[in-house]
């Protein structure tokens, strides 16, 4: 009963939009080359959305309503002409609307490989099934062959629709030139980190959602971690963009930035020595550099009780694990990486990373 109010409610929130749409569905035609970006999450086009709008800004007509959206009349009709509409996270507004057949939603979601469980993979979510949330997709696409069945799962969706062609945004990764490009921009823009060793520290966020997001920041003190390393290495500090708090600490800005406010961390990677995380996906990109990689896991089992994998952890963890702050110290200056494991790592997660992947997406689910 509760879960069928649920989706009562997912439908009442939206009703406004669900009019607007089906009047426009019955006034106005699909445009065969429109496609909509559709994120509350992001206000530019950043992440796999920047990859593809470069691929198709010549080709079709490109939509976008990001950020806090307050002209949903508009929006409607957006929705209503478009014959591709892109989610990459949790979309609400989309799930109610009684989308067009000849509307394809396409789901790229935001992060590489399978770690955290999302969607009706986590713990008692499979069995939600008045739920309107993720049901409504055309396809989605991933980063390996071997991870379809757990999207399929994540997304209630049949493996068919799940099409492991790659993530547009790892395409960075095999452009040397566009590698050089970013180190040297942010050279320019940071001068502290050229000539240092550079820690980046990105740990995920604790809690549910964006309302009760937190880190623990108890569980490590950044003015040892400073006196530790020393003047030979600088810290930039990357929390989730779910994390409004930062450290309480005052942070010496000689050793420390702060680039929490940058949306992506992918660039930041570019000229990443050492990467101090947990649970974040940022462990798939960073597995395609020369990183040396630690898991701060100051709180696992009590993360698996709540959240859990889709592997069992070992299977991630091709760099040291830790759980309190002398061992992260001492994993930053004598840690190593398993580099058979870390290939391993790399076959099963993102196979189908290769540098193509943009082109693939707009071949395969746009129809080039």
């Amino acid at each position: 009963m509760l879960s069928f109010l649920k989706r009562i409610f997912q439908i009442l929130r939206q009703i406004d939009l669900i009019v607007y749409y089906l009047y426009d569905r019955l006034h106005h035609k699909i445009n065969e080359r429109q496609v909509l970006f559709l994120s509350p999450s992001r206000t530019e086009l950043n992440g796999n959305f920047a990859f593809i709008y470069e691929a198709i800004k010549d080709d079709y007509k490109v939509e976008t309503a990001l950020g806090e959206i307050k002209d949903r009349r508009h929006l409607a009709y957006m929705m209503a002409t478009s014959r591709y509409i892109i989610v990459d996270d949790f979309t609400p507004m989309i799930y109610p609307i009684p989308l067009s057949h000849r509307t394809k939603l396409i789901q790229v979601w935001h992060a590489l490989g399978a770690f955290k469980t999302v969607g009706y993979a986590r713990k008692g979510r499979n069995e939600d099934k008045y739920s309107l949330t993720h049901r409504n997709y055309t396809c989605a696409i991933v980063s390996s062959p071997a991870i379809v069945k757990d999207y399929a799962l994540a997304f209630h969706m049949k493996k068919s629709k799940v099409l492991p062609i790659g993530i547009p945004r790892s395409d960075v990764f095999f452009d040397e030139a566009k590698k050089a490009k970013i180190k040297e921009d942010l050279y320019l823009e940071y001068p502290l980190l050229k000539g240092k060793k550079v820690v980046l520290f990105a740990p995920t966020f604790r809690g549910n959602n964006i309302y009760n997001a937190y880190y623990d920041y108890s569980k490590i003190s950044f003015k040892k971690l400073e006196q530790a390393l020393g003047e030979d290495y600088v810290c930039i500090i990357k929390m989730h963009p779910f994390i409004k708090d930062l450290p309480k600490e005052e942070l010496d800005p000689k050793f420390f930035i702060d680039l929490s406010s940058r949306r992506e961390i992918n660039d930041l990677l570019m000229i990443t020595d050492v990467l101090i995380t947990d649970y974040s996906s940022v462990i798939f990109e960073a597995a395609l550099l020369p990183i040396k990689t630690i898991f701060f896991t100051y709180d696992l089992q009590d993360y698996m009780a709540s959240r859990d994998f889709f592997y069992p952890f070992y299977k991630y963890t091709y760099g040291p694990v830790v759980n309190n702050e002398q061992d992260l110290i001492k994993a930053i200056k004598e840690g190593t990486i398993d580099e058979e494991k870390r290939r391993e790592f790399v076959s099963y997660f993102m196979s189908a990373c290769d540098g193509n992947a943009t082109r693939r997406f707009v071949n395969t689910v746009l129809g080039g």
